[in-house]
């Protein structure tokens, strides 16, 4: 190892640290050389005492090259002294002593060996990504320190961590390597108006070719958009350029092309995802162009699986990967996105924003959930997971974990795809294999074939693809391409399932769906009598077919991909099956209820006998309503439809607005809240007496309203309602009139100004607390004037008032002192 990395000086101290005691928080920037020189500079020690190193790398890629490179320095082939294990693929040998690993490899070696014999050091790598699995291994990797490997040393290890944080979680010294780095120019090369992202990238790219010497390193989101980059930039006029990818599904020739430093003379654009953030080496990089998008898992609810989705990177991940253009020289990173935005500080940990039922599957083969966790999953998440794993049997009522359940996580895939392959026929594995593979994958089909939503259009596709190539394939409307590389992960799942042979040919029409049926048994979807495109679902929710789908006409459908919708779903991808494996295979799951429901047509409620799959009706016939079935259904529909479905009278809108008026004027009456909502929410206590034995709405009548809105007042609040806030005043001129109530606004009493005569303060209610507004009339009730203050109205507004109306209404009186006038309603006063 005669190589000298940032990382170097600090071994001594990290050696000393890990014979010192168990544990240890190593921060270093991408480059600094942790990954390859810490588990080489560990093999040695002498608490290591033989045993093996094995080492956590997120990603299959890096783990690859990771153990390639130290291979390398130690002058040997990869799978002796240094090797690795990634998902369908493992070079060790008996005489491996560093071991590098993917994140669910570690999780099984430490659900099938706790005490983990023969190993002595468990480091986690690019612990910063906080992927779910790593979070899981940190846990049990102490909770197993903690009971059974006290000696176990474990060190965690980041580019861009919170190291004070994690190194509070796990009570351990903090190490920090300064790395390697030169200056990098932060540009944001504007985009066009209306530019498409692939024009924009070629611009930047350009640019960074002309205002820089060596190589180009651009991040984008997934493998379809460097597809589409290469086109883009295969006609660059530069001399000697290379443009190549580097993503986790390339072959290994292709991801050493990228990995290895440019022939003389050569400048390449390297076109990767995030895992040349951190995670690999790449010589020669003096630019960077960032598309400032990533894939991230996100837990998809129209699938019921988590899939990568094409998310807004943190400020953590762009200053990462700008940093990768100052590693040998000054450089320059182009954002492709304005300076304006703001991104958030750090990634969201997984364990926060995907489906757990994986996670719980695995803390039910532990026999705890109790673990020592940097960030505890969500426990609204992991209920909802366990609910999932008791419907496909992997635990059982306990939530203890089932026979299924240990063969699900033997399988290594998701649980609801593991349900369905392990529940599948023999002779039907080689078909489980694929379609456990296009379920993981995106959809290979392209052009017209990509509007398809019968999912086995993807499974022709996989197999015109390997029975007769490329060609065939494209005739299926499939990308060669991304069917290689489905391929690649379906012979994976054959080795894994025992199975020798590939499935080929067209399966039988209800094969797919019969096989994932027991993956997606809350997606059962029964067609509607009354209209072929829509479909209810086994969850209780509608969907519907596109008006060009390939599935017209089938009366049973396993909805595989949904977009959600405020209506009903639109069904993206999905299968036929045999609803007859339904009594078969989920006897428990039927029922035969009694149904109320509210019927607007009738606006009446109905009831029915029905015979149901979960919330599917298979079969309904009319019965007659039960007067305790009424009343919930009748509340039902008025929590639907608002309480403007009741039939108010005027007098009941005016006992409402009373008390709500009063309940704010002398709260400590202590009135019932009478708004909408408080109304709504307490329909049992005040309404539901008063509809006993009623179908319909309209047979509540008004009266019954208003003696139900008034039976919310005790005998004391009625009394104080009516002297505080009372229906109506009586004025001077002995006539009773109305006052109106307006929501927080004093109440209203309009009245002719005759009626008034010789009333000299405003009329006030609430104990004195609340003026009336007057609304003064003319004699003809036309509005004079609007106050508060009738004592200054009569000195100062009143002789002008008389000097304008008094020859507009002349039989009416005006007197000059309107204090000792006799007050009338009418034209003349009596006597």
């Amino acid at each position: 190892m005669s190589a000298v990395f940032p990382i170097t000086p600090l071994l001594p101290e990290i050696r000393a640290a890990l014979a010192a005691g168990t544990r240890l928080v190593l921060e270093a920037p991408p480059g600094a050389g942790k990954t390859t020189q810490v588990p080489l500079a560990l093999r040695d020690e002498a608490w290591l005492v033989g045993r093996r190193i094995v080492m956590l790398e997120p990603r299959r890629l890096a783990a690859r090259a990771a153990a390639e490179f130290m291979a390398q320095q130690l002058g040997e082939e990869v799978g002796r002294t240094v090797g690795y294990r990634i998902r369908f693929e493992a070079k060790v040998s008996a005489a491996t002593r560093i071991e590098v690993v993917t994140e669910g490899i570690l999780t099984r070696m430490l659900q099938d060996d706790p005490e983990l014999a023969g190993v002595g050091a468990l480091l986690f790598d690019e612990f910063h990504e906080r992927h779910l699995q790593g979070d899981l291994g940190a846990a049990l990797a102490l909770d197993v320190q903690a009971t059974l490997r006290p000696d176990l040393r474990l060190v965690v290890m980041s580019a861009t961590l919170d190291g004070e944080r994690v190194a509070r979680w796990l009570d351990a010294p903090r190490i920090a390597s300064p790395g390697r780095g030169f200056p990098v120019r932060i540009a944001h090369p504007p985009a066009r108006t209306q530019e498409p992202w692939e024009s924009h990238l070629r611009r930047a790219v350009e640019l960074a070719l002309a205002e820089t010497g060596g190589d180009v390193l651009a991040f984008l989101p997934g493998r379809r958009e460097i597809a589409r980059a290469q086109d883009v930039l295969a006609n660059l006029d530069v001399p000697a350029l290379e443009v190549l990818p580097l993503h986790g599904e390339l072959s290994l020739a292709e991801q050493r092309a990228a990995l290895a430093p440019a022939e003389p003379g050569t400048r390449r654009v390297i076109l990767a995802t995030n895992v040349a953030e951190s995670s690999v080496t790449l010589p020669g990089i003096r630019a960077v162009v960032d598309s400032g998008l990533a894939r991230e898992p996100r837990f998809d609810p129209s699938s019921g699986l988590t899939r990568l989705e094409t998310v807004t990177i943190s400020q953590a991940s762009a200053d990462q990967r700008a940093g990768r253009a100052g590693r040998v020289a000054p450089g320059v990173a182009y954002r492709l996105w304005p300076e304006s935005r703001r991104l958030e500080a750090a990634r969201t940990p997984e364990i926060a924003q995907v489906e757990l039922s994986g996670l719980a599957l695995e803390l039910a083969a532990w026999g705890s959930d109790a673990l020592p966790w940097l960030d505890a999953p969500p426990a609204g998440a992991l209920a909802q997971a366990r609910e999932l794993l008791q419907r496909l049997g992997a635990l059982d009522e306990a939530q203890r974990i089932t026979a299924l359940g240990r063969a699900m996580l033997k399988l290594g895939a998701a649980p609801r795809l593991a349900a369905a392959a392990l529940r599948a026929p023999e002779t039907l594995r080689p078909l489980v294999a694929d379609l456990l593979a296009l379920m993981e994958a995106r959809s290979p089909l392209r052009g017209e074939g990509a509007r398809s939503d019968d999912f086995r259009a993807r499974v022709a596709a996989l197999h015109a693809w390997r029975d007769g190539g490329a060609r065939a394939a494209r005739s299926h409307g499939g990308d060669p391409g991304a069917l290689a590389a489905i391929e690649q992960t379906s012979a994976g799942w054959r080795r894994r399932l025992g199975v020798r042979s590939a499935a080929s040919g067209v399966p039988d029409s209800h094969a797919v769906g019969d096989l994932l049926l027991h993956a997606f048994p809350d997606r059962v979807a029964k067609r509607d009598a009354n209209n072929p495109l829509r479909y209810q679902l086994a969850n209780g929710r509608g969907a519907r077919l596109h008006e060009a789908t390939a599935l017209h006409g089938e009366p049973w459908l396993l909805a595989l991909d949904l977009r959600f919708e405020a209506r009903d779903s639109l069904i993206l991808a999905a299968a036929p099956f045999d609803a007859s494996l339904l009594e078969r295979d989920y006897p428990e799951r039927f029922a035969r209820v009694r149904a109320v429901r509210w019927n607007e047509a009738s606006a009446a409620v109905e009831a029915f006998e029905e015979q149901r799959f979960d919330a599917l009706v298979l079969e309904r016939r009319g019965v007659p309503v039960k007067p305790e079935d009424a009343v919930p259904a009748l509340l039902a529909a008025v929590r639907a439809k608002g309480l403007d479905a009741l039939p108010w009278s005027d007098a009941a809108r005016r006992l409402r607005l009373r008390i709500q008026a009063l309940r704010g004027w002398m709260p400590e009456l202590g009135l019932p809240d009478v708004s909408d909502e408080a109304l709504l929410a307490a329909l049992e206590t005040w309404l539901a007496p008063y509809l006993a034995g009623k179908r319909k709405l309209d047979a509540l009548a008004p009266a019954e309203l208003s003696e139900a809105l008034a039976a919310m007042l005790d005998y004391a609040q009625r009394r104080a309602l009516d002297e505080q806030a009372p229906d109506a005043l009586t004025v001077p001129s002995g006539m009773t009139r109305k006052l109106e109530y307006v929501p927080e606004q004093p109440p209203v009493l309009a009245v002719k100004l005759q009626e008034l005569f010789g009333l000299a303060d405003t009329p006030r209610v609430a104990q004195g607390r609340v003026p009336v507004t007057l609304h003064l009339l003319s004699p003809a009730g036309r509005p004079i004037q609007v106050t508060q203050d009738l004592r200054g109205f009569w000195e100062r507004t009143y002789p002008e008032v008389k000097k304008e109306l008094k020859g507009r209404y002349p039989k009416h009186p005006w007197p000059d002192d309107p204090w000792s006038a006799t007050p009338t309603h009418r034209a003349k006063p009596r006597g």
